[in-house]
């Protein structure tokens, strides 16, 4: 499974791409509003450090098919024509991703609740469906549920559209997701350090540490011997 962080700050993503296996970004308009930036300074930072192909999803905000695609065309121009463009995965947004789909445009349908949301969305071409996990949950339902049938509806009707899970709130709803052997997740920074996050690992690695520097010292390593 694809592990992409779900933020545009690039501090956060620099230091995140350092210390862990990381496969690209995801941004959106909320997401762009809390740098307080202009959206195509933070966009061509967030490029640049990627590189030419690294994945970058960024999502348009018209209404109307015909001025997603206008937005889509924008946003590849100024960003990069490797970038996935979110489009929400309503009437209007499925008539764009079609058209998108045919120009060869990356498409990623967001906004994703149903199963037949992500079904039509894939049938139009888009490259990835960005399923909610943890707003489903909010509604009384089960996210990681829905990504299952989304799953198996994509496996039994042989649609090669990816899923891109999103929203999540804790761990333990990625770990599902990787069970399942879905195809990626993006992750805010806050959660996907709790991957790793255990205070009974912590606990452990300061008593292999105690007890080394009971034998040879503090401060020696296996450097130091």
């Amino acid at each position: 499974m694809k592990l992409l962080i779900d933020d545009a700050n690039l501090s956060n993503i620099e230091r995140l791409f350092d210390l862990f296996p990381v496969d690209g970004v995801t941004t959106n308009p909320s997401i762009l509003a809390k740098t307080q930036q202009p959206p195509y300074d933070v966009l061509r930072g967030l490029r640049e450090y990627l590189g030419p192909e690294g994945e970058l999803h960024v999502q348009v905000i018209s209404a109307r098919a015909q001025d997603m695609i206008l937005e889509a065309e924008h946003i590849r121009n100024r960003v990069g024509s490797s970038t996935y463009v979110k489009i929400p995965a309503v009437s209007e947004g499925i008539k764009a991703i079609k058209e998108l789909s045919k120009r060869g445009c990356r498409t990623t349908a967001t906004a994703v609740y149903t199963p037949m949301q992500a079904f039509m969305a894939a049938k139009a071409g888009a490259d990835y469906v960005a399923p909610y996990v943890n707003r489903i949950d909010n509604l009384g339902a089960s996210g990681v549920a829905v990504v299952s049938a989304i799953h198996e509806m994509f496996r039994n009707n042989q649609l090669k559209t990816k899923i891109l899970a999103a929203s999540f709130k804790n761990v333990h709803q990625i770990e599902a997701l990787c069970r399942l052997g879905v195809d990626a997740a993006t992750v805010s920074p806050t959660v996907m350090e709790a991957f790793l996050q255990n205070a009974s690992v912590n606990e452990a690695v300061n008593n292999f540490t105690a007890d080394f520097e009971k034998l040879c010292g503090p401060g020696n390593t296996m450097l130091s011997k």
